[in-house]
């Protein structure tokens, strides 16, 4: 159902046209991600292109009120209760850690088989190498843990990985594999090692 037909009758607050373009053009978006032919594709990426646009229109209304600080708490409060904005997803983005979650469904440990948190919470850098670029079966998205993103954003199935994004694992990889070289550690970890044995 359009947002404007739910709000029918309901005097929205102040500054609300600032903002009603761009929610407008995020439910255009919504409607065509529901349309579209699902012919070729996997039953679970039908709903990629959907959750990055619910990601995109949220992450609009926290940047405007937590960031830019443009948004009244007024019209805040009454985006949540309309349901326009995900008002337990914003406040997720509020807690350290979890500030370029993709989705509530990646953090839900009862979507999983192991009782885990999604793939995409694990950094690229302590991944498996097969699972590197693998995305998330529900949401799409690739890696939204903290320091992964590109500016300051998740990276999605259809993000283009760049240079900047390899750079960013090799060098985690680097500084992984200086630590566990270091050949004061590695006699120590020996010694330990045969004290244990004897």
């Amino acid at each position: 159902m359009s947002f404007r037909r739910r709000l029918k009758g309901k005097a929205p607050p102040e500054g609300f046209e600032m903002i009603e373009s761009a929610i407008e053009d995020f439910e255009m978006q919504m409607k065509d991600a529901v349309n579209e032919e699902h012919e070729g594709k996997r039953k679970n990426e039908l709903t990629w292109r959907i959750h990055r646009i619910h990601w995109e229109k949220n992450r609009l209304i926290y940047d405007l009120m937590y960031k830019r600080k443009a948004l009244s708490r007024e019209l805040y409060d009454y985006l949540c209760r309309e349901k326009i904005a995900d008002q337990a997803l914003i406040s997720k983005w509020r807690k350290p850690g979890f500030e370029n979650l993709c989705s509530l469904l990646s953090i839900q440990k009862s979507a999983t088989n192991f009782g885990t948190a999604s793939i995409c919470r694990v950094p690229m850098a302590n991944r498996a190498p097969q699972q590197q670029l693998t995305p998330n079966v529900k949401t799409g998205c690739i890696s939204c843990c903290s320091g992964d993103g590109i500016m300051g954003g998740p990276i999605w199935w259809n993000t283009p990985i760049t240079q900047a994004v390899t750079a960013k694992l090799d060098k985690k990889r680097k500084a992984e594999t200086k630590v566990s070289e270091d050949p004061e550690v590695a006699k120590r970890i020996a010694a330990l090692k045969k004290e244990m044995m004897s």
